[in-house]
């Protein structure tokens, strides 16, 4: 099948638009309405739903989505593997969600360049569930997660404990006042979320949420009020008498994992970036 079939159907996808996809890929919009047919056509079904200002995918359409995505990621990987295969480097890709990111991958990332210089890291940023369809697809070497799959092909390991505390920019705020005024919803996965509906016993719905924790130390900072934020990227703040450390209120911690396929035929070099970021903690 033509790759380029497969790339303009994903960009038809994410843009919901023609117009904006042939932008994005540098060609018109007739050739794009002409690769779609084409794709069409080779495949015998209708893959979208062609109304004015709103393209929705068929069942079929939604059905090849994640097939597309999956070949145009081996393909990518591919062209990378033999552009390395000269200087015998090796290629592993690593996965986070933003709040990994923010919170734990971004301070161990540079030992791991450092410490294994024969490696070419693809590092992404992935929601939980396509992480764990990538590794279980094998287009993902590993993912750094709160809440671990639980599923036999892949082996699961915890490597942190991140320690997450409440802080505000308004000082000796008592419990009720820390949820109660200006305070802001962070996502911390689904241990986090229950821990956190016996602390709120309150009727007043959070100031803002959002899933990152960068996000709402960002917004606190400019804005006034209170978050659970990791305490490593509250500290610098807390220093400097921006935050304040609520004491009455608990903190909490989330444990981070790491997992890959069982079958990985790089678990070599998996074990010692697992190592890396232990060490790193």
């Amino acid at each position: 099948m033509d790759i380029d079939l497969l790339k303009t159907f994903v960009e038809v996808v994410r843009t919901r638009h023609f117009g904006r996809a042939a932008e994005n890929l540098y060609i018109t919009q007739s050739a794009v309405s002409f690769r779609i047919r084409q794709l069409e056509q080779s495949l015998g079904v209708n893959l979208f739903i062609r109304q004015r200002n709103n393209i929705q995918l068929t069942a079929p359409g939604e059905r090849l989505l994640p097939h597309a995505k999956m070949i145009l990621t081996g393909m990518q990987r591919a062209k990378v593997d033999v552009a390395l295969a000269n200087n015998m480097h090796k290629q592993l890709s690593l996965a986070g969600t933003p709040n990994i990111w923010d919170a734990f991958l971004q301070f161990g990332i540079n030992n791991i360049v450092s410490a294994m210089p024969d490696v070419s890291l693809v590092a992404e940023v992935k929601a939980q569930q396509e992480s764990t369809r990538l590794l279980l697809e094998r287009t993902l070497d590993m993912a750094v997660l709160f809440d671990p799959p639980k599923v036999d092909e892949l082996l699961v390991q915890p490597i942190s404990d991140l320690a997450i505390i409440p802080v505000s920019t308004f000082a000796g705020l008592t419990r009720d006042e820390f949820f109660e005024r200006q305070y802001v919803y962070v996502d911390w996965g689904t241990a986090f979320s229950l821990w956190h509906a016996k602390q709120f016993t309150g009727n007043t719905p959070p100031f803002f949420r959002t899933s990152t924790g960068r996000i709402a130390l960002d917004l606190i900072l400019q804005c006034g009020g209170n978050a659970f934020v990791p305490e490593i990227l509250a500290k610098e703040h807390i220093e400097s008498g921006q935050l304040h450390r609520i004491e009455q209120v608990p903190p909490t911690s989330r444990e981070v994992f790491v997992a890959y396929h069982r079958d990985n035929d790089q678990k070599e070099q998996i074990e010692k970036i697992v190592e890396l970021l232990i060490r790193y903690d």
